[in-house]
């Protein structure tokens, strides 16, 4: 899944609930359940067992949990299994591992030069 050099900035551990607009700069991992909105230029990790309920704006969109909300992302969207999303998601780049449950649509759309 996400394999960086780049060291994560912050963290929503399981058990963690945020409510809310959440913005942030650099990588962040949700492990934990948020509702609300996330904004961000760079990249969102949400793990296996995570509970979100928000529209996503962000660079990178990495879901292995459970999403259910819209997602735009300006560089790439990638589901891995076992996740679960039910929305919208506007990207240019999309991958949607096997076994991925997925309820909703896609627009995709050329990157601006």
């Amino acid at each position: 899944m996400f394999r960086s050099k780049e060291k994560i900035t912050a963290v929503i551990e399981e058990g963690c609930k945020f409510e809310g607009n959440f913005s942030f700069k650099g990588i962040v991992r949700i492990a934990g359940a948020l509702s609300g909105r996330i904004f961000s230029n760079d990249t969102l990790i949400i793990s296996e067992g995570a509970v979100i309920n928000a529209d996503i704006n962000a660079g990178i969109v990495f879901i292995s949990g459970t999403v259910k909300g819209n997602v735009r992302a300006t560089s790439r969207v990638e589901i891995r299994r076992p996740a679960s999303f039910e929305g919208t998601i506007i990207t240019p780049s999309l991958i949607v591992e096997e076994g991925v449950i997925f309820h909703g649509t896609t627009k995709m759309r050329e990157v601006s030069s």
